[in-house]
């Protein structure tokens, strides 16, 4: 009996700690929502915003990493790519939540929604692609994947880039880069269209497109996140589910503390509203970021592809038809056209993507290539 209970407590020690960031984002929600919204009426004080603005951002990073735990816990279970795409779609919930705080809290923000999807394109396309190369050539040399999945992935992503974020500028039922109610439904109806379309391609027609070419590994290989000595405990499905819930529902709902923090920022310190974008893309990928990388070193690169492409495809797909929702619904200007600078980088960014992916075994170069795309993005946030 002693050494049940034991047994026990050992399970009750381990279960805590694996769940630390939880409890650290339960007691930040309390706070922020009694005692916070006190120091939230004081934000002119910089001393006061930035170290809430760290508090907030390091807890809700913490509990996305919980999030993506948990995820990949449920990949185990129901097998990919449902895995993935559990993933994905958590984390999207987070970046329109956010979108949706800052675009109904603030004014002079009708280029957030526009600036999120774009900073999460360059980091995706650029940063993580790059840094999951770099990683890749440096420990394994040239890596494989799959072409069919990577291709399936880049069309996509190409066509709803344009679509979204070029098109408006060349459109003449506006002056502004926007679109009309009628055009924001059409396009909003397309974008799902297309997006479930990949869907049903990714998850029943065609799976194998998006599995590791010429050998389908285990699935724990392909899922495991974090560093090798940190293996996820997997449970049942119930647990899991129950628990991403409601990690998830602390950083939706610190992100609406947050979302003040950073309309202050923007509307009275002068803050670069495209630095909101980033910010909210850096939240969102994190995690995913976090496990491209872990699986690119274990010479895991289609894996790496999935969660970097399944990013960007899940960021337009369901990102922009939420916030065109959003601003019919609301009345609030919602300005998707990129300038004439971004639009240039959007397109040299996926015709390198599409050199890059186009079938040959990807090295170091191509990886030093998207980096430094990923540096001038971010030299053009600041000194444009």
């Amino acid at each position: 009996m002693a050494a049940l209970t034991k047994t026990r407590r050992a399970t009750y020690a381990v279960l805590l700690r694996a769940e630390l960031g939880l409890f650290v984002g339960i007691f930040t929600t309390i706070v922020f929502f009694t005692i916070g919204k006190e120091w939230l009426a004081h934000l002119d004080k910089i001393h006061i915003g930035l170290p809430l603005f760290i508090w907030l951002f390091a807890v809700m990073v913490w509990c996305s990493f919980g999030v993506v735990r948990h995820a990949d816990a449920l990949a185990e279970l129901l097998g990919e790519p449902y895995g993935t795409l559990v993933l994905t779609l958590s984390v999207i919930s987070i970046e329109v939540t956010m979108i949706a705080g800052i675009m109904l809290g603030g004014e002079n923000n009708p280029t957030l929604p526009r600036d999120t999807m774009f900073a999460i394109l360059m980091i995706v396309l650029n940063g993580m692609v790059g840094l999951a190369l770099i990683i890749g050539a440096l420990r394994h040399g040239q890596q494989r994947y799959n072409l069919q999945g990577a291709s399936a992935f880049l069309a996509v992503i190409s066509t709803l880039a344009i679509l979204s974020l070029v098109i408006p500028d060349f459109t003449t039922s506006t002056d502004t880069p926007t679109f009309t109610p009628l055009q924001a439904m059409i396009f909003g109806a397309l974008t799902v269209l297309l997006y479930g379309s990949f869907l049903l391609i990714q998850t029943v027609r065609h799976r194998t497109f998006f599995m590791e070419p010429d050998r389908e590994p285990k699935i724990a290989e392909q899922l495991s996140v974090g560093h090798s000595k940190h293996r996820i405990v997997i449970r049942s499905i119930p647990y899991h589910s129950v628990l991403l819930f409601v990690t998830l529902l602390q950083v939706i709902l610190m992100s609406k503390s947050l979302s003040k923090i950073l309309n202050h920022g923007v509307e009275e310190l002068g803050i670069p509203i495209a630095f909101s974008g980033i910010v909210i893309a850096i939240l969102v990928l994190s995690p995913e970021g976090m496990a491209a990388m872990e699986a690119a070193a274990r010479n895991r690169l289609q894996r790496a592809v999935n969660l970097c492409l399944g990013s960007a495809v899940s960021t337009i797909g369901l990102t922009i038809p939420a916030v065109l929702a959003i601003s019919l619904y609301t009345g609030v200007t919602l300005e998707l056209g990129l300038d004439h600078v971004e639009m240039v980088l959007l397109v040299l960014t996926l015709f390198i993507s599409m050199i890059t992916f186009s079938g040959a075994p990807t090295n170091l170069l191509l990886g030093v290539v998207h980096l430094v795309l990923f540096l001038a993005y971010l030299t053009l946030v600041f000194a444009p």
